[in-house]
C-alpha cells in the first residue's frame, strides 16, 4: 500500500472515530433527558458523555493540527 493510500485510511478511521464519538455522547445526552433516571445514573451519563466529546474534540484538533500543516508545507 503506498504512502498516500495509508495516510487516507488513516483519515477515515480518524473520520469514523470522530463521528462514533459524537454520536456516543448523542446516546449519553438521551439518557439525561428521560424523566425517570436517578442522580447517580445522571452523574455517570453526563461523566461518560463528557468524556466522548473530550475525545471526539483531541480528533478534531489533531485533524485541524495535520490540515495547517499540510497547507503551510504547500506554500
Amino acid at each position: 500500500m503506498t504512502k498516500k493510500k495509508i495516510e487516507e485510511s488513516e483519515n477515515q478511521a480518524e473520520i469514523i472515530n470522530f463521528e462514533t464519538k459524537i454520536e456516543e455522547a448523542k446516546k449519553y445526552l438521551d439518557e439525561l433527558i428521560k424523566s425517570d433516571i436517578t442522580l447517580s445514573q445522571s452523574v455517570e451519563a453526563y461523566k461518560k458523555g463528557m468524556a466522548e466529546i473530550e475525545l471526539a474534540q483531541k480528533l478534531l484538533d489533531s485533524a485541524k493540527l495535520e490540515f495547517e500543516e499540510l497547507s503551510n508545507k504547500e506554500f
